[in-house]
C-alpha cells in the first residue's frame, strides 16, 4: 500500500497502466517532459539516466515506451525523489527503475564515468538573467537555474556517457546558440533539432535537441511539433505522444 502525502494525488499516464504520484503545491510535469519521452530513442538493452528527475516522469514514460534494459532518475530535493520512488514502487517498477537522491554535479562521482548509453534532461530553463524567481523554493529550483547550471547539467552528460552515447535534453529556444556551444564544449555533437510550436502560426516555444557523444559534424533540423490544431485541440501528433 502506497502512501500519500498531504496534498499529493495519483495521475494515470495512460501508457501501460502506469501511474504517477503528484503534488500540485510541488512541481508537476508538464508536456516538455512529455515530448521528451517522445524525441529520446531508446535502444533494446540500453540503460538510461534522467538528470533532475523531478517526479519520475521521463523513466517512468521511458520504461513504458521502449526496449531499455535499466532507467535510473537523478534528483536532489528529497521530497521529489521520494515521491519518485513510491511512483515506481506503484507501478511495481523497482527492478526496472532506480531513483537516486543527489546533486547533478556530482553525477559522475555517483556513478562513474562512461556508465550509460542515453542521458535524459529536462533542466530548469531560467538563468538569474530570465524571469522571477519563485519564492517557493522547490519551484525555483525546478525553474530556474539555482542548484545547477545549463553547463553543469552538460558536463556531466558527456562525463556519465560511454562513446557514442545519446543525450537527449528540452529547453528554450532563446539558449539555443548557448546550448549548442555547450554541448560543442564537452565534446557532445548537436545531431538533431525539433522546435514545438504552440499554433502552425506562433514563435516556438521549446526546442527538442539530440547530441552524440564524440560524434561528427552534422546536424538535422526536423520537421516541427505543432500542439494545438486552429480550433484549440491537440494534434494527432501531441495525442500520439500522449498514447491516446
Amino acid at each position: 500500500m502506497i502512501k500519500l502525502q498531504q496534498g499529493e494525488r495519483i495521475d494515470d499516464l495512460e501508457r501501460k497502466g502506469y501511474k504517477i504520484i503528484q503534488n500540485r503545491g510541488r512541481f508537476c510535469f508538464g508536456m516538455d517532459a512529455v515530448l521528451l519521452s517522445g524525441f529520446a530513442l531508446v535502444k533494446d538493452g540500453e540503460n538510461v539516466i534522467d538528470l533532475g528527475t523531478g517526479t519520475g516522469i521521463i523513466p517512468i514514460l521511458l520504461e513504458a515506451k521502449t526496449k531499455g534494459s535499466h532507467f535510473t532518475g537523478l534528483e536532489i530535493q528529497k521530497d521529489s525523489a521520494d515521491m519518485a520512488q513510491r511512483s515506481v514502487a506503484l507501478n511495481s517498477l523497482e527492478r526496472k527503475i532506480d531513483i537516486v537522491c543527489g546533486d547533478i554535479k556530482e553525477a559522475d562521482l555517483i556513478f562513474g564515468k562512461a556508465s550509460f548509453n542515453v542521458v535524459t534532461s529536462n533542466p530548469p530553463y531560467m538563468n538569474d538573467l530570465h524571469g522571477i524567481k519563485n519564492p517557493h523554493e522547490e519551484l525555483a529550483i525546478a525553474r530556474h537555474e539555482v542548484m545547477c547550471t545549463l553547463d553543469d547539467v552538460v558536463k556531466q552528460a558527456a562525463a556519465l556517457l560511454k562513446p557514442k552515447g545519446r543525450f537527449y535534453m528540452v529547453h528554450r529556444p532563446h539558449r539555443l546558440v548557448e546550448i549548442i556551444n555547450t554541448f560543442v564544449k564537452y565534446k557532445i555533437e548537436p545531431k538533431r533539432v525539433r522546435f514545438v510550436h504552440p499554433y502552425k502560426d506562433k514563435d516556438a516555444n521549446m526546442v527538442l535537441i539530440e547530441g552524440l557523444r564524440g560524434g561528427k559534424s552534422m546536424i538535422k533540423v526536423e520537421s516541427p511539433i505543432i500542439v494545438y490544431d486552429s480550433e484549440g485541440n491537440y494534434t494527432d501528433e501531441i495525442l500520439r505522444i500522449y498514447g491516446k
